[in-house]
This record gives structure tokens, sequence and C-alpha cells, in this order.
């Protein structure tokens, strides 16, 4: 009889401890059939695709979560301006993720080419690379997409800042169907200053827009384990302080010959810093330097430990970094080099024995500090609806002065973009109301 019992606590701690562990909760499940949508090189209307959007489904035991997912996103994806033939295509892969992550004591493990993480939704995270580098002898670029050459690997072009051009307005691109962020998940055109102008012809979202007064939502799992946050967070790792953008803890070398490295590891020789290579077209370009009295500096990982609202206890956490522009910040997400030990693969089946996790709802407009912002206000030919990432679907209405009812429509799960057509509305005053489940709020405009 002890036995059973001690065994029957020991489930119910497995199972009380799973279903708070982030890294099986917080995954975008598409429970309402959303799929892709995407859009062709001169046809800003979207196509909707058949292929479903988001997370299919989450399983776990006691060491692993598994997240089936197709890779294709909510927001609309494409085109991709630089020549890119391919389109985002279903992945349909099975991600193993450790739900005990540890820091790696060894032998750092550099990120690589390819998925070094996974956002919530099911897209793919890439590192700074884009398999472009210098070829000394040639005296040029080679390597990657552009040519069937190999560069000398010494100086790494950034994709960031050579593959802007083939970015969609959510600042992401397939390689051969593998649709993939290398950078923050929002939007080019909700940037302070905008460096694409792509969304005003194919506009999108992305997972989240960026909320200076709120803790940034938790976005995904890098492949060691450790969770992935937007670009603001506590000012102190203990949870304190106010919300500050953290920083990376990289910046451009003063040089104006590329030469040597940072380390000062003599190299074949790259280009000298010029408008067609400036600082910050190579990896190499830059060098870590410590802030160890300000905790809104990131270390050499582009993380830090830190308590946030889905790890209370703290856990180490990467960051999406940004400058003060919200433009991207290298080293963008993870890297150059793991903090844990790498532990995520791709699996062709889920083990037997595993539980199945079913979604809940967070009741987001329970929460005071959720964000809408709605445009332009007065409106006349449309209103764009702009919300904080929705974990479900957001149900929206728009009602007239007398409570009619003149549109519905809705903000799908892993979005946070909506556009509503005004231009057949009578000039008045109307009011738009968001509804998730119980839970709702309402915003006056007015439609001239």
């Amino acid at each position: 009889m002890k036995k059973t019992v001690s065994l029957l606590l020991l489930f119910v701690a497995f199972v009380s401890s799973a279903q708070t562990n982030p890294a099986i909760t917080s995954w975008l499940q598409n429970t309402t059939g959303i799929t892709g949508r995407h859009y062709v090189t001169g046809n800003s209307t979207p196509i909707v695709d058949a292929v479903l959007a988001n997370v299919q489904s989450v399983k776990y035991d006691t060491n692993w979560s598994y997240i089936s997912a197709t890779g294709i996103p909510a927001y609309i994806t494409g085109p991709f301006l630089d020549g890119n033939p391919s389109l985002a295509t279903a992945q349909n892969k099975i991600f193993k993720i450790s739900l005990n992550p540890t820091q790696n004591t060894g032998t750092l493990t550099a990120t690589t080419g390819g998925n070094i993480g996974i956002f919530k939704n099911g897209v793919a995270l890439f590192d700074y690379r884009d398999g472009v580098s210098w070829k000394n002898s040639t005296n040029s670029i080679c390597g990657g997409p552009i040519t069937s050459c190999t560069g000398d690997g010494k100086w790494n072009r950034d994709a960031v800042i050579g593959e802007r051009l083939g970015f969609d307005c959510s600042k992401a691109h397939p390689a051969m169907g593998n649709y993939h962020h290398h950078q923050n998940p929002s939007a080019f055109n909700l940037d302070l200053n905008v460096i694409s102008t792509v969304c005003n012809t194919y506009p999108s979202d992305g997972l989240y827009t960026i909320n200076t007064n709120q803790h940034s939502p938790l976005l995904g799992f890098a492949y060691d384990g450790f969770p992935i946050y937007g670009a603001y967070a506590y000012a102190n790792t203990n949870g304190t302080g106010g919300i500050v953008r953290m920083k990376s803890g990289y910046q451009y070398r003063n040089i104006t010959t590329r030469t040597v490295w940072a380390d000062g590891t003599d190299v074949l020789d790259g280009p000298a810093v010029s408008t067609t290579y400036p600082l910050g077209y190579f990896r190499e370009d830059y060098e870590f330097v410590s802030h160890p009295t300000d905790a809104s500096y990131l270390d050499e990982h582009n993380g830090r430990f830190c308590v946030t609202p889905e790890y209370p206890n703290g856990i180490y956490c990467y960051f999406t970094t940004i400058d003060a522009n919200y433009n991207s910040a290298y080293p963008y997400v993870v890297g150059p080099t793991f903090y844990g030990n790498k532990t995520a693969i791709t699996v062709t089946a889920v083990p037997a024995g595993t539980t199945t996790y079913t979604q809940l709802s967070n009741n987001t407009f329970q929460n005071q500090d959720f964000k809408v912002v709605i445009a332009p206000n007065p409106a006349q030919d449309f209103i764009a609806i702009q919300t904080q990432m929705a974990e479900n679907d957001y149900y929206v209405e728009l009602i007239d002065a007398l409570g009619k009812v003149v549109n519905t429509s809705k903000i799908v799960q892993g979005s946070t973009l909506l556009i509503i057509e005004t231009d057949t509305l009578y000039t008045g005053v109307y009011f738009v109301k968001i509804s998730e489940g119980n839970s709702s709020k309402s915003y006056k405009v007015v439609i001239k």
C-alpha cells in the first residue's frame, strides 16, 4: 500500500511539474485549423495555402517535449525580392526539446548553419550566417545561394545585412522551403527606423510586437533547451527594476582593414572597410565587450540568467537583441556559441509512453498591460489593428454608434495584425471590440 501511494505521489508531482514547464505549455497549438498564407511578387493579395500553420501537437515525458510542426507561421510570408525562387513549404518536423537544460561547462558549441532553435509557432531559427564568405584569391564573395564557388570561411557574411532585400515583411525567408528567422521576429514597418519598405506593398506582421513597458513574451527555445525572449526584460536579473532593453555585448571593431580577427589571429585578408563592405557586413567585424556592472548587457552567447514571468525561480535566457531604433543587433538571438549543452534533435516519431498536452486559454484580456494600437484614427479607407502576439484567436467586431455590428473578423493565433476596410462605411464614431473567450476590450475609432 505504501509503495502504491508513493508511486501515485511521484506521478502527481511529475504531471504538476510538467504542466507548468514552459517548454511544454508555451507552444502555439493550432486548434482552429489556421492555414498559412503567402504573397507572390506583383500581387498584394495573399494566397491561402492548404498547409496548417503553427504547432500541431505537443507531447512530453519526464525529460523531453516533442513538438510536431509544419514550420509555417500564421502571418503572411513572402515575397522574397532578391530573386529567391523558394516558397515557405511544410517541413513536417518533430522537434525533441529538453525539459531540463544544462550549462555546458566544457568546450563551447558553436552555432551552425541551419536550425539552431525553434520559435513557439514552429518556425525555425537560424544564426547570423548565410553560407557566404570572402574569397581572397578572387577578391569577391562566394558561396551560399549566390554562386557555386566556396569562400575562404575567414570573413563570413552576416545574413541580416547581406540578405536584407530577400526578407519579407516579417524579417524572414526560406532556404529550400525551410522558412526561418535570423533575427527579431517582428515586422519591419514596426521599427522606429524603417530599413525595408517591403511592408508597404506586402503587409504582414510577425510573431510579436515590441512593448517597451512590458517584459517581452517567451518566443521559443534554442537547441540547448534554454528559452528565447523578445527585446525587453526586467532591469535586474532577480526580476526587479523597471523594464529595459536587453543590449548586445558585441560592438563594431575599430578597424579600416580586415587582416586579423578580434583575438589577434592572422587570417587571409578580407576587403577593406568601405561603403560596399561596411562594418557589420561580416561577422568578424564584431568584438565582445563585457559590461559586468550593467545587467542589461548580455553575455557572449547573447543571454543572461534571469527571473521572468514564465520562470519565477530564474533560468538562463536568450534575447532577440535590437538597437534603440528597434533594428536587429548582432548576434540577433543565439550565438556565436550556445550557453548550454546542445541536445535538441528532430525525430521521425514520438516514442511510446508520452503524454499529450492540451493547450488552455491564457485569458489575455485579463492582463491590463495588453496593448492594442489602432491606426489611422481618424480613419478613411481602412483601420489597422496591431496587438501583441495572439496566443489564441482574437475575435474582432466593428460596431457603430447604435450598437450594430458592421464587420466581424479575427486576429489568428500566432499573428498580431488585422486590417479592416472602412471605405464603404458612413462617417461617425465606431467601436472596435476585441474578444477572447469571455473577456473583451473595446476601443473608439472615428471614421471619416
